[in-house]
């Protein structure tokens, strides 16, 4: 599993950002940044998008004004339903990294077989990347949200 002081692979993902997808290597797109990325089971599902997505939303400036340079927001679905899904939520300050094959989250060692649910699944967590390096990692328990929330996320800033 990765921890903290790991870089983030060189796994190609595909980034949706201000209305456009791109395919980009992970830690190309967290280079020379300081990002807090969060984690989750699945795009429009419950805890996803009433609370964990919502709350990075809504919190994104006070990130940025601690000196965050990209919210990222994984999950194990395709660009289309990334992109879908942050148009639902109106999530044009966070950058959705959809990685549809579970490619980088199996590089991280936080899948999760979630059965007939879906199948290949992200845990839920939220790290703090400098460079590429992680510096921060708060995994969460099975079924839980507590801290991997944007609240969470901020006192560590």
């Amino acid at each position: 599993m990765i921890q903290v002081g790991d870089k983030i692979p060189a796994i190609s993902v595909s980034a949706v950002a201000g209305g456009e997808t791109s395919a980009v290597s992970a830690d190309q797109l967290l280079a020379g940044k300081k990002v807090v990325m969060f984690a989750l089971p699945g795009a429009f599902t419950p805890t996803c998008s009433a609370s964990h997505l919502p709350g990075y939303v809504v919190k994104a400036d006070e990130f940025f004004d601690k000196g965050v340079d990209l919210i990222a927001c994984l999950s194990v679905n395709d660009a289309f339903v990334m992109k879908a899904w942050a148009d639902a939520q109106n999530a044009e300050k966070i950058t959705m990294v959809a990685d549809g094959g579970a490619d980088l989250t199996k590089a991280f060692g936080l899948e999760m077989d979630s059965g007939s649910f879906g199948g290949t699944r992200s845990r839920r967590y939220a790290m703090i990347i400098e460079d590429s390096v992680v510096t921060a990692l708060h995994l969460e328990e099975p079924k839980s949200f507590e801290v991997s929330s944007a609240e969470a996320m901020l006192e560590l800033l």
